[in-house]
């Protein structure tokens, strides 16, 4: 990989309090949307998700409260 110029390594750390909450949030939305549903269409699948996110936003949209406690 050393006479590969295009090749980039990247170390990527095991504490990721970023990724934690994109994780967080994804569980909410299926909960809230994917779990149980039938679409018959992907316009409708993008629709519902596109007014849910609209709606979170609006309402629920806080940042998530970390209580870790080493």
């Amino acid at each position: 990989m050393a006479k590969t110029k295009r090749v980039e390594l990247y170390h990527t750390p095991t504490y990721s309090p970023w990724l934690n909450q994109i994780e967080i949030w994804f569980n909410i939305l299926s909960k809230d949307v994917l779990k149980g549903a039938v679409w018959h269409s992907k316009k409708q699948l993008i629709n519902q998700l596109m007014e849910y996110i609209k709606t979170y936003n609006k309402g629920r949209a806080k940042p998530f409260k970390w209580t870790y406690n080493p």
